[in-house]
C-alpha cells in the first residue's frame, strides 16, 4: 500500500529541497512583478519591447546556443561518482565541466559583440542600439562557470545556497530599478540595473560552490587531474544532447519575441513581453519542483522503483495543477482591468496574449517534470527529437502566420508547441516506466 501524503518520505525531500528554491522565487516574482510595472512606467511599452523583448532575449540566447547546460551534466555524472565514493575522479570531473564552460562563455560573448551590428538592424531595426546589445552581453563573462556551480550545489542538495543567490540578484535589480524610477532614469539606467543583478549571481553562486567542493573534497581538490575521468566522450555526448535540446527550445520558444521584432513592432513585442512576465507568475512557483524532482526521480529510476517513481510524479502533478488552475484563474478573471491600472493604458492589447498563453505554459506547467524523467532514463534524445518535430512546424507556421497575425498569432504558436511537444514527451516517459515495471512484474 502507497504512503499517504503526509508519510511519503520521496514527496517530503522534495518539497524540502523545493521550498528552498520556492521561498526566493515567490520574494522573486513579487519583485519582478513591481519592477516589471515601474520600468514600463519608465520607459514605455515600446522601449520595454526593445530592452526586456529583444535586447535581454538576443544576449540569454547566444548563451543558451553555446551552453552545455552544466548543471544537468553534474547532477548525471556527478551524482554517479560521489556513489562510488570517488571523490579524487568527482573533483576532476568538477574541474573538467568548469573549464569547458569557461571556454563557452568566453565564445559566446566574442559571438555575440560580432553579432550586435546585425541583431540591431535585423530585430531592433535601429543600428544606434549595437551598444545596448553588447553592453548587456558583459554578463556573460561574470558568469563563467555559472551552470558547473549550479550543477555542484544541485548534487550536494544545497538548494539553500541557490535560493540566496537568486535572491540577492533579484534584490539588487529591484533597488537600482526604483532607484532609476524615482530619479527618471533611462533605458540605459534600466539595463545596467538588471546586468548588475546578474553579474552579483554569477559570483555569488561560484564562491558559494567552491566552499561546498573545500568541504566535500578538501581545499586540494582542484588539482585532481582530469585524466581520472575516463568517460569523457560519454559525458560529452551527454552535454552535445543538452545543448541541442536547450537550441531547439531557443529557436522556438525563447526566440518567440525577436520573431515578432523581425515582423512587427517594438510596441507588439512589448505586448507579447508583458503578456510571458505575468504568465511567469503563474508558472514561477512551480519551477523549483523540477530539478529537486529529477533528483529524485533518477534514484528512484536507478534503483528500478517504479511504483516509487509514478507515484511522486502524480503528486508533485496534483500539486503544480492546484496553483496553476487557481492562480491562472485569477489572472485571467482580472487582468483585463489590472493590466491598464498597473501598466498603463497602452498595455491593454498584452491581455488576449495572456489568455492564450496561459493555456500553453499552464499545460507545462502541470507536467513539467516531462523533460527531465527521460533524462533520468539516459535518454536525452528524445525530447529533442520531439521538440524539433514540433518546432520545425511551429517555425514555418511563423514565417506564414506572423506577419499577418503579429503578436496574437505569435502566442496561439507558441501555446500550440508546447502543448503538443510536452504531450507526446510525457506520453514515451511514462511509457518507458510502464514497460519496466512489467519487466519486473514478470520476472517476479
Amino acid at each position: 500500500m502507497p504512503p499517504s501524503w503526509t508519510q511519503d518520505s520521496l514527496l517530503k525531500r522534495v518539497l524540502k529541497n523545493s521550498g528552498y528554491l520556492f521561498s526566493s522565487t515567490s520574494i522573486s516574482a513579487a519583485l519582478g512583478f513591481v519592477q516589471g510595472i515601474l520600468v514600463v512606467r519608465l520607459i514605455g511599452i515600446e522601449e520595454y519591447g526593445l530592452l526586456a523583448g529583444t535586447v535581454f532575449v538576443f544576449a540569454t540566447n547566444v548563451n543558451r546556443l553555446l551552453s552545455f547546460r552544466m548543471s544537468e551534466v553534474a547532477v548525471k555524472y556527478l551524482g554517479g561518482v560521489l556513489a562510488q565514493n570517488d571523490k579524487p575522479r568527482a573533483a576532476a570531473l568538477v574541474k573538467g565541466m568548469g573549464l569547458i564552460e569557461i571556454v563557452t562563455s568566453i565564445l559566446a560573448y566574442l559571438v555575440l559583440f560580432l553579432f550586435s551590428p546585425w541583431a540591431a538592424q535585423i530585430f531592433a531595426k535601429d543600428s544606434s542600439t549595437i551598444c545596448l546589445f553588447q553592453a548587456y552581453g558583459l554578463y556573460l563573462l561574470g558568469n563563467l562557470i555559472f551552470e558547473t556551480s549550479t550543477g555542484v550545489l544541485q548534487t550536494f542538495k544545497r538548494f539553500d545556497r541557490i535560493s540566496v543567490v537568486q535572491l540577492a540578484g533579484t534584490i539588487l535589480t529591484a533597488a537600482l530599478v526604483v532607484a532609476a524610477f524615482f530619479f527618471n532614469g533611462t533605458l540605459i539606467h534600466i539595463l545596467a540595473a538588471y546586468l548588475v543583478g546578474k553579474l552579483l549571481a554569477g559570483i555569488l553562486i561560484v564562491i558559494f560552490a567552491v566552499r561546498e567542493l573545500r568541504t566535500q573534497f578538501g581545499t586540494g581538490w582542484i588539482r585532481s587531474p582530469l585524466a581520472l575521468v575516463r568517460d569523457w566522450r560519454g559525458i560529452l555526448g551527454f552535454a552535445l544532447n543538452t545543448n541541442l535540446n536547450g537550441t531547439v527550445n531557443l529557436i522556438v520558444r525563447d526566440s518567440a519575441p525577436l520573431f515578432l521584432g523581425a515582423f512587427a513592432t517594438q510596441a507588439e513585442v512589448g505586448y507579447f513581453k508583458l503578456a510571458l512576465s505575468l504568465v511567469n507568475l503563474v508558472t514561477l512557483p512551480i519551477e523549483p519542483f523540477i530539478w529537486p524532482t529529477y533528483a529524485e526521480i533518477t534514484e528512484t529510476i536507478a534503483r528500478a522503483q517504479w511504483d516509487a517513481t509514478k507515484r511522486l510524479l502524480r503528486r508533485v502533478s496534483v500539486i503544480a495543477a492546484a496553483w496553476t488552475l487557481s492562480a491562472g484563474g485569477i489572472l485571467a478573471a482580472i487582468g483585463w482591468w489590472l493590466i491598464p491600472i498597473l501598466y498603463g493604458a497602452d498595455s491593454t492589447p498584452a491581455y488576449p496574449a495572456v489568455l492564450i498563453l496561459l493555456l500553453g505554459f499552464g499545460f507545462a506547467n502541470i507536467l513539467h517534470w516531462n523533460r527531465p524523467l527521460l533524462l533520468a532514463f539516459g535518454k536525452p534524445s528524445y525530447p529533442l527529437i520531439a521538440s524539433a518535430i514540433v518546432g520545425a512546424i511551429q517555425i514555418a507556421l511563423i514565417f506564414i502566420l506572423v506577419p499577418r497575425t503579429g503578436y496574437l498569432g505569435m502566442s496561439w504558436l507558441m501555446s500550440g508547441y508546447l502543448i503538443f511537444s510536452i504531450a507526446i514527451i510525457v506520453w514515451r516517459g511514462l511509457d518507458e516506466i510502464n514497460r519496466k515495471s512489467k519487466i519486473v512484474n514478470l520476472k517476479s
